[in-house]
């Protein structure tokens, strides 16, 4: 009868062991836990990081052909004017709530 009782505490030292291990310890439930997240974030950035690859690609294939849109981007990014054009370029209103004046302003 002892012996049963000393196989029986053994059996369930070993039985609490292995659940502790199971929740706890580096490779358990917790760490699993983190890991599937850290592994669904990585994946939400990696589908981000494909469709602004995917956008980039296509306005790469855009400048090569597209010579409307190649004017455009030139208009716009870099201020081009074509032949008996004006460019105006306004002042931000940024700028002038922070105290600096455009030339010829007074007080």
């Amino acid at each position: 009868m002892a012996g049963k009782r000393i196989l029986l505490g053994c059996l369930i030292l070993i039985n609490l062991f292995l659940l502790f291990r199971f929740v706890w310890s580096g490779q358990g439930l917790f760490a699993y836990m983190e890991l599937k997240q850290r592994h669904d974030a990585l994946e939400r950035q990696l589908q981000e990081v494909d469709a602004e690859s995917l956008d980039l690609s296509r306005e790469i294939v855009r400048l090569k052909n597209d010579r409307a849109y190649q004017e455009k981007i030139i208009r716009d990014r870099m201020n081009f004017v074509k032949k008996d054009e004006i460019l105006y370029i306004f002042q931000d209103n940024d700028v002038a709530s922070t105290g600096e004046k455009a030339d010829g302003e007074e007080d």
